[in-house]
Order: structure tokens, then C-alpha cells, then sequence
């Protein structure tokens, strides 16, 4: 959504304008429940996750004093009701890993020296996209939370560095540390399936 078209949601919802929470709905209940989904993992847990976050919005719309921070103040709210959640639920890891379980070995400790499969030969076909998608989302949802959130706030949400420091309580610049880390791990999942032999074989039969 354009940032003036979000200014204007949130001036209506401060001053209680009719249909703006409705607007509010449906404009953000699939964006939390997407960040819910990629976060708790199960869809039992999105749904209450985002409906609840939407109650608590409900709720709290008294609380937001600047339009401008709309975004970050419901998924600041989206993501404590997500930790709520998550210390609850029957799906919840038994063990959290570490970011080095996801990244491939490298050379010399250095990130920079990981090789990444050449995107620009997928094909661009309907099926492969969708697997290709269907990857994108398990990469992400195998983070550790710690930097699956920072990734969804700025990457797919795309707030600020700033603003997700704020909603996750860190330093901006432990933000930017875990969102690098977390690309690398996203993108060593992605060049995994990409040099995959089912993928080369695809590609070769399609410019047969």
C-alpha cells in the first residue's frame, strides 16, 4: 500500500471516521496473517494470531498518536501477540537452532564467499515459479525467530531498519546484522534448489 494511502487509514482510524476499521481489515488481516503463518508455523496459530492481533488493534486504537506510524505499531502488537502464541502452542519447537544449522559451510568464516546458482536461467513457467515461491516461503520459515522476524519486517513488510528495531526491541544495528545473515540463509536454501538436478532437468527440457 502507498505510504499517503496508509496515512489517510490511519488519520480515519484515529478519528474513528465510519468504515475505517473495516478498511483497516482488509487491508492488513492477510498481511498478519501471512507474517503470523511464516512465524508460528501452523495455520491454527496464524489465524488466532491475526485475529487477535486485529482485536487488540480494535482495542488500542486510542494509543496511536502518529499516522505515520501505523505499520509498525500493528506489528509491533502482531508480533507480541505471535510470542504469546508461540509460548503456548502445542507446535512450538522444542529447541531453538542457531542461524550456522541453516548457512552452507563456508570458506574462511567469510559470508561474502558463499557461491550462488546463476537465478537468471529459471525458467520462467508457471509450475517453477510456484516451487520456487513454495522454497522462498520454507527457507524463511525455517529461521530462527530471532531473525525470521527482522527478515519478514523488512524484507516482506518493508519497514525500516528504524522501525523494526523499534517493534522487535533492538539496535538498528543488530537489526542489520541479523537481516545480512538471515539473506544469506534464505538465498543459500534458494541456490540449494536452484542447482538442484530437478530444476537443471526442467530448464534443459523447456529450450529442448
Amino acid at each position: 500500500m502507498k505510504q499517503d494511502e496508509d496515512l489517510q487509514l490511519a488519520s480515519d482510524l484515529m478519528a474513528q471516521r465510519t468504515g475505517a476499521f473495516d478498511r483497516f481489515v482488509d487491508t492488513y488481516h492477510v498481511r498478519l496473517f501471512q507474517y503470523a503463518y511464516l512465524m508460528c508455523g501452523q495455520r491454527e496459530d496464524a489465524e488466532e494470531v491475526s485475529q487477535e492481533a486485529l482485536f487488540q488493534v480494535f482495542k488500542s486504537l486510542d494509543q496511536l498518536r502518529d499516522p505515520a506510524r501505523l505499520k509498525s505499531w500493528v506489528f509491533r502488537i502482531a508480533k507480541n501477540a505471535c510470542l504469546t502464541k508461540r509460548r503456548k502452542s502445542v507446535f512450538a519447537p522444542k529447541r531453538e537452532l542457531s542461524l550456522s544449522d541453516y548457512l552452507p559451510a563456508r570458506r574462511h568464516g567469510d559470508d561474502a564467499a558463499i557461491e550462488i546458482a546463476d537465478w537468471s536461467h529459471l525458467p520462467e513457467d508457471e509450475f517453477m515459479q510456484s516451487e520456487l515461491k513454495a522454497t522462498l516461503n520454507r527457507a524463511i520459515a525455517e529461521l530462527p525467530d530471532t531473525y525470521r522476524s527482522v527478515l519478514l519486517l523488512r524484507d516482506v513488510e518493508g519497514l525500516r531498519s528504524d522501525e523494526t528495531a523499534e517493534i522487535l526491541d533492538l539496535s538498528v544495528d543488530t537489526v542489520k546484522q541479523r537481516l545480512h545473515r538471515a539473506r544469506l540463509a534464505v538465498r543459500a536454501t534458494i541456490d540449494e534448489y536452484l542447482r538442484s538436478p530437478e530444476v537443471s532437468d526442467y530448464g534443459t527440457k523447456l529450450k529442448a
